[in-house]
């Protein structure tokens, strides 16, 4: 298999974008991304998006999104694994390159949740979770993260408010990504006076869903123009791993056993540990689910992910720095695009230009896509391999 690069990033802000429809998102990205990667002109394109069929009435954005980029007669394919879209499309554009089969290829994840509003919205992306046995029921997402985070409480007693620390992080890093939808810090107190959304999960506690596109270039080292200055990231390990839909069929719904064979997989291919990395871009849709997602990689014992947040570890300065650009709490939730957003910014991180959000030398990362509660884990290494 050959060496696989991204070559190119592009992105729009995270928010709500009232006025500009979902192909405008789309391709504001894709060009920003072929313009990064000094003209690379793709073969294929692959796109990570989980509403547009319900609640843009758009479906085969394989044919649309290419022929709005200007490159119509390229492979367009869309990936559909809830809020692993993006992990998902990112994945197929990395094997079609390294397989050979395409020399470039364009990720592109795209959402605009702001085509809709109100309940319609919450039971289009409940759809994710299982129709029959969840969903009928009157279970959505939300519900979901609610149960597990009362079992964990419930089974590993930590003090509720140590779960604060994961939204303040989030905010706080976010203060310095220009693309992020609230960039301002939270306390404390306004976690703990924060209204419940599914007890015990707080308003606080959920990454709120927004509209939004990323795109990043894929292709084999030697054929990145010379234009191209920036340091080149190179994808080094790629793992996708499900788990059961339903959460009542999993014998435990703490073990996030997805996200754990992603996390094993992706650092087998690159020959590290997880330890080796020097931040971990992971999914914290609810605060629950990073507590649960440190866990599943090994950085800290089941029950015990938790206290990772209170000593300084999670920090930009800190041993395993998470969130660096505000995750999903803070830069905002665009759905089938949040996956890309997390690549663009952990690529971004490697080649030194995160602005005031710089780790010093990051060299190596490790970044992680869940759809719902680990149902679909896609995980991917990534380094930094030049300059």
């Amino acid at each position: 298999m050959s060496d696989v690069v991204i070559a190119g990033v592009g992105q729009i802000p995270v928010g709500e974008h009232w006025d500009v429809s979902l192909r405008s998102q789309a391709v504001r990205a894709v060009l920003a991304a072929i313009k990064d990667a000094g003209g690379l002109k793709p073969q294929a394109m692959y796109i990570g998006n989980l509403l547009a069929p319900t609640v843009s009435h758009q479906s085969n954005l394989g044919a649309l999104l290419p022929d709005w980029s200007n490159l119509t007669g390229i492979e367009g394919i869309t990936v559909e694994a809830a809020g692993a879209s993006g992990g998902g499309a990112f994945r197929l554009g990395y094997l079609a390159v390294a397989s050979g089969f395409v020399d470039t290829a364009v990720v592109v994840g795209v959402e605009k949740i702001t085509d809709v509003v109100g309940p319609e919205l919450e039971r289009a992306i409940a759809e994710s979770t299982d129709y029959d046995y969840e969903l009928a029921q009157g279970l959505t997402l939300t519900a979901q993260a609610g149960l597990v985070m009362q079992l964990y409480l419930h089974q590993y007693k930590p003090p509720r408010e140590a779960f604060a620390a994961f939204p303040m992080l989030a905010h706080e890093n976010a203060v310095g990504n220009p693309f992020a939808m609230y960039r301002k810090p939270i306390s404390q107190k306004a976690y703990d006076s924060a209204p419940m959304v599914s007890e015990p999960v707080n308003l606080m506690d959920m990454a709120p869903y927004a509209d939004g596109a990323a795109a990043v270039v894929l292709t084999r080292r030697d054929l990145v123009p010379d234009s191209v200055s920036h340091p080149l990231v190179k994808v080094s390990g790629s793992s996708v791993a499900s788990d059961t839909l339903a959460l009542h069929d999993r014998s435990d719904p703490l073990a996030f056993d997805a996200a754990r064979l992603s996390v094993e997989g992706a650092c087998r291919q690159a020959g590290i540990l997880p330890q080796d990395v020097d931040f971990f871009e992971l999914t914290d849709a609810f605060s629950i689910y990073a507590v649960l997602s440190l866990e599943a990689a090994g950085f800290a014992p089941r029950g015990e992910g938790w206290k990772l947040g209170l000593d300084g570890t999670l920090r930009r300065d800190g041993k395993l720095p998470i969130l660096t650009m505000g995750g999903f709490k803070a830069r905002g939730n665009p759905l089938g695009a949040a996956g890309v957003y997390q690549i663009v910014e952990a690529a971004l991180q490697l080649r030194g230009e995160a602005g005031s959000n710089q780790i010093p030398n990051a060299r190596r990362a490790l970044v992680q896509n869940l759809g719902g509660p680990a149902s679909t884990a896609v995980a991917h290494v990534l380094e930094r391999v030049n300059g």
